[in-house]
């Protein structure tokens, strides 16, 4: 009872939406990885990763779909609770599945349950200006958001495969004032994927809120990437902001904490794993 007064007490105590906003302030990056079951969540976090994000991306890594679009909301549910009991220190997000926001009352609704029953912290949608009215009803209901723009994965049939968003200048200047609007909204973090460095690097001095990034540059408040990639369980062809920190890390949680220092360090993302 009481956990998260008795661990004020800690040498780190535990990370919230007031530490991340004074991350971005003080430019300390901020450090992001997947999970999806209790061992690696007890693991990711005791390597001093910020925020735990409980993806859709499941889907793929877990269940062996070809995208995120089959998951569904008892699933997400069922990892993150699993996750959620081994966290001491790390912010907690899930992601809520395609079709699971189409209506104001209707995200609420499953907002509610991946916190209740899920234990996340935060949750996460894709969609631009078309989500402003979604997240600014969470965010009257007090429930913590995260707006995920740029490469929008569960919209992969819409746009036609997994491809670098934001490279055109309307689409960038379209991208920027969405992040603009949702964190009018009420979207306390910006999550942008596979853009040009400059258009992250842009949205994350224009913005108030962290912005963290999946292929977004060096220059985002924070990185973001999914476990199983960095520890090279992910066979076959990765995408290119993918580093390896798995080979010559001797374990696991070595492994982890080797990107975390990178993250901190500003030693990832390095060019290669960049777009322009």
């Amino acid at each position: 009872m009481y956990t998260q007064l008795e661990q004020r007490e800690m040498d780190s105590p535990p990370v919230n939406v007031t530490a991340l906003r004074r991350m971005k302030n003080e430019r300390e990056p901020i450090a992001c990885l997947t999970a999806y079951d209790a061992s690696f969540a007890m693991l990711v976090d005791a390597s001093g990763t910020d925020v735990i994000l409980v993806g859709d991306s499941l889907g793929m890594v877990i269940q062996g779909h070809d995208t995120t679009v089959p998951v569904t909301v008892d699933d997400v549910i069922y990892h993150s609770r699993h996750v959620a009991r081994r966290l001491r220190r790390a912010f907690l997000m899930a992601d809520m599945p395609f079709m699971s926001y189409t209506a104001p009352d209707q995200a609420l609704q499953n907002a509610v349950r991946l916190m209740q029953e899920g234990g996340a912290m935060m949750v996460k949608l894709e969609g631009g200006a078309g989500q402003v009215e979604i997240v600014r009803h969470l965010a009257r209901h007090d429930i913590p958001v995260c707006a995920h723009l740029g490469l929008k994965p569960q919209s992969v049939h819409k746009i036609g495969g997994f491809r670098v968003q934001g490279r055109e200048q309307t689409v960038a200047q379209r991208m920027l004032d969405d992040a603009r609007s949702l964190q009018e909204a009420g979207a306390d973090i910006v999550l942008l994927e596979c853009v040009p460095n400059e258009v992250g690097a842009r949205i994350t001095a224009e913005l108030e809120v962290p912005v963290i990034g999946i292929g977004a540059g060096p220059e985002v408040d924070g990185q973001i990437l999914v476990l199983y990639d960095i520890l090279e369980i992910t066979q076959g062809r990765k995408p290119r902001f993918v580093r390896d920190f798995m080979t010559g890390a001797g374990s696991p949680r070595a492994a982890i904490e080797a990107y975390v220092h990178a993250v901190k360090q500003r030693e990832y993302p390095a060019p290669e794993h960049c777009f322009s």
